[in-house]
């Protein structure tokens, strides 16, 4: 099976353009693929007659293709660089659920179909999924050669959580703070979801620590700051991360 895919054959970094009408999300995953190693983000646009500015000027290897943009939808979009030719891969990066769409994402190639909101875990493994079948190399000997490379990209692991931590009470913990728009203290965390303050703090710094919320200090009358944790409006779901 050649690992020639995107069109470039190994060599250097996986070069994706991210196209993303909302600025904010944009810098995000943009951000999301340089900290991935193997990967780096050539530009973030914010539409499509962007998107083809930056094709015909630069060597692009991927895609991370939001669907609704300013000036069209994206699998057209998408559709068009089949027809002339491009062999640009694309992950498809939407909050659209209908499995119709999913279904011709599938008919026009698309690599990995990602519902947003998500975090960097979850990016990141459907880009090392994709860094591995782009590694794939020589004949198949047969069909289970074959299947691995295509599980590559179609089943991703979950993200292994840190020890100690569960994936339902971090679920409960970061559903409480995106309902919260003021942002929790740890003390308000724990008296919600219903577990230890010190068990909270550690829920809510793993999410800092993921790029999910931010902390900043906040000062009262009396004593030492308390610790305030805010979701971020970029951030992504939170299962198995």
């Amino acid at each position: 099976m050649s690992a020639t895919t995107g069109g470039v054959t190994g060599g250097g970094p996986v070069r994706v353009l991210v196209i993303e009408d909302d600025p904010v999300a944009a810098d995000a995953h943009a951000l999301y693929v340089g900290r991935v190693p193997g990967f780096t983000a050539v530009a973030a646009v914010h539409s499509l007659a962007e998107a083809t500015r930056v094709l015909e000027r630069t060597r692009v290897d991927l895609l991370l293709l939001d669907l609704t943009l300013p000036d069209g939808h994206g699998l057209r979009f998408a559709r068009g660089l089949r027809a002339a030719g491009h062999p640009v891969d694309v992950i498809v990066v939407t909050s659209a659920r209908d499995l119709t769409v999913v279904r011709e994402s599938v008919s026009l190639g698309v690599v990995q179909y990602v519902l947003k909101p998500f975090a960097f875990p979850t990016l990141r493994e459907r880009l090392l999924r994709y860094a591995e079948f782009r590694a794939t190399a020589g004949e198949a000997a047969g069909q289970d050669d074959v299947d691995r490379a295509m599980a590559a990209l179609r089943a991703p692991r979950p993200a292994e959580l840190p020890k100690g931590l569960s994936a339902p009470t971090l679920d409960r913990v970061a559903a409480l703070l995106r309902a919260a728009p003021e942002g929790l203290t740890a003390a308000g965390a724990a008296a919600a979801a219903g577990t230890s303050r010190i068990t909270a703090r550690r829920y809510l710094e793993h999410l800092v620590d993921t790029g999910r919320a931010d902390r900043s200090p906040r000062y009262g009358q009396v004593g030492r700051p308390e610790l305030h944790y805010r979701w971020l409006a970029a951030a992504g779901s939170v299962s198995n991360v």
